[in-house]
Parts: structure tokens; C-alpha cells; sequence
């Protein structure tokens, strides 16, 4: 017996289609869509932008607290007045950098949307970290920020 040999030309092989080739980009396409719903990045940006205001509210208030058991209750002299209206952090509103800086604090973080960064000692410049203090009735000092996730004016704050 021969073993019969299929003799290999261009008619053997067979190539896709049009409609094979545009079907394959179509679910690419749907399923490049569906990834990025689901992850979402400029959610997640947000998301860390607010995670780090979280950090630097708590950082800003640690400092205020231990200025306050250093000089035995004393408040910054740049705190608003109990059960006044929140003060901006800035150097026109709550100026609170001179005593905080560089002994409480290295330096005043300022908002991450914000791209001057940091602000450093000396404090002599025009500053503003676009962060919020306030003192109630009682005494406790919070610190506030304006957050991305969910929308909305004040949503992160620390009281102590």
C-alpha cells in the first residue's frame, strides 16, 4: 500500500475571512470596554486623592495635638474661635504654619490637587493648603477637607 501523500499548494490553506477578522475586534472591543468599567481609573485617581487628604488631615491634627501637650493646653495662636466658622489652613485664614513648622510637623501638606506641594519652614511665603480648622464649644479642634468620592464640600474631617 502507498501511503498517499496530499501534494501541499495555496489551495490547501485556508485563511480567515472578513467577517472572521472584524467578529474577533468586535469582542476585543467589548471586552476592552468592560475592563475599563470596571476599573475605572480616573475613579480610582479620585479615590487616591482622597485617601491622601485623609492622611494629611490626621497629619495636620497630630501636629495641632502635640503642640497643644507641649505648651499645656495652649491652642495655636492661629486657631479660629470656639464654635466659629471653619478657617481655611493659609497664612490670611488659620495661620498655623510658623508654629507647627518644622518642630510639629516637617512641613504643612497641602491638598493633592493642588501642585505647589508641600508647604516648607520658613513659613514666609503666601501659602494656602486648601484644608479647614475649626474649635467647637467643647474645645475639639476638627480638621476638614474637601473630598472627590462622593461629590461634596467637607466630607473628610478629623475631630479630636
Amino acid at each position: 500500500m502507498k501511503n498517499k501523500q496530499k501534494k501541499l499548494t495555496l489551495k490547501n490553506f485556508k485563511g480567515f475571512t472578513l467577517i472572521e477578522i472584524l467578529v474577533v475586534i468586535g469582542i476585543i472591543a467589548i471586552l476592552a470596554t468592560i475592563v475599563l468599567i470596571a476599573i475605572n481609573p480616573a475613579r480610582q485617581f479620585r479615590q487616591a486623592r482622597d485617601t491622601q487628604r485623609t492622611s494629611n488631615v490626621n497629619a495636620i491634627l497630630n501636629a495641632i495635638g502635640q503642640y497643644i501637650a507641649d505648651n499645656k493646653g495652649a491652642v495655636p495662636s492661629g486657631m479660629p474661635a470656639a464654635a466659629a466658622s471653619p478657617s481655611p489652613i493659609s497664612d490670611s485664614g488659620a495661620n498655623l504654619c510658623t508654629q507647627l513648622v518644622p518642630k510639629y510637623i516637617s512641613s504643612l501638606p497641602v491638598d493633592p490637587a493642588v501642585t505647589s506641594g508641600p508647604i516648607p519652614s520658613p513659613c514666609t511665603t503666601p501659602y494656602d493648603t486648601q484644608y479647614n480648622v475649626s474649635t467647637d464649644a467643647s474645645g475639639r479642634i476638627t480638621v476638614y477637607a474637601d473630598g472627590e468620592e462622593p461629590a461634596g464640600t467637607n466630607n473628610i474631617s478629623v475631630t479630636r
